[in-house]
C-alpha cells in the first residue's frame, strides 16, 4: 500500500462586498474543512484599491498555504463550491466587485493549462496584492516558470494598485 501524496498549494482570498474581513475568515474557515487537507500558513491581510473599474469598493487580500491530498482540478471544485457558498454569480464582471474570490495560485510545482485551470495563476507577477501577502508566508517557494516570491515581490509596483497592510 502506497501512503498518500501530500503537496502544497497556494490560495489567494479577495473580496470586497458584505463585510470583506468577515467574508475572508469565513472562506478560510471553510478551507480548514477542507477533506484531505490542511491549512498551514495564512498571511496578513492588505486593502487594495480595486485591479479593475474603480467604482467599487476597495478589495481585501490574503494568501493561505495549504497541504493536500486532493488533486489540483478536486482543490478548484471545492473552491468554487465554497465561493458559491458566498453568493459569488462566476457570471459576474471579470475583476468586479465579488463577496469572495478564492483562486489556486500554485500547486506543488506543476505547471498547466486547461479550459478551466491555468498553474501557476496567470498574472501572478503583476499582483502586489497576491505577491506581498504570499512573500509574508513563503518568500521562497519558487513559482513554476517564473521566481522566487520575494524575488516577484521586489518587482512588483507596491503602488499599483494602492495596497496597505491591515493587521
Amino acid at each position: 500500500m502506497t501512503s498518500p501524496l501530500w503537496r502544497p498549494a497556494y490560495i489567494g482570498l479577495g473580496s470586497n462586498l458584505d463585510e470583506p474581513q468577515e467574508q475572508i475568515r469565513r472562506g478560510v474557515n471553510h478551507l480548514e474543512e477542507l477533506p484531505q487537507s490542511v491549512v498551514v500558513l495564512r498571511s496578513g491581510l492588505y486593502r487594495s484599491a480595486p485591479l479593475g473599474p474603480h467604482d467599487q469598493p476597495d478589495f481585501v487580500n490574503g494568501v493561505i498555504a495549504i497541504m493536500t491530498e486532493l488533486s489540483p482540478q478536486e482543490l478548484l471544485s471545492y473552491l468554487q463550491a465554497i465561493e458559491m457558498k458566498h453568493g459569488r454569480d462566476r457570471r459576474e464582471e471579470r475583476w468586479g466587485p465579488r463577496t469572495i474570490d478564492l483562486d489556486l495560485l500554485a500547486y506543488s510545482a506543476m505547471r498547466l493549462s486547461s479550459d478551466d485551470l491555468t498553474l501557476p495563476h496567470p498574472g501572478i507577477a503583476n499582483r502586489n496584492f497576491v505577491l506581498l501577502p504570499w512573500c509574508e508566508i513563503t518568500p521562497h517557494y519558487r513559482v513554476p516558470g517564473l521566481a522566487t516570491i520575494a524575488q516577484l515581490a521586489r518587482l512588483v509596483d507596491i503602488n499599483n494598485p494602492q495596497i496597505k497592510r491591515l493587521n
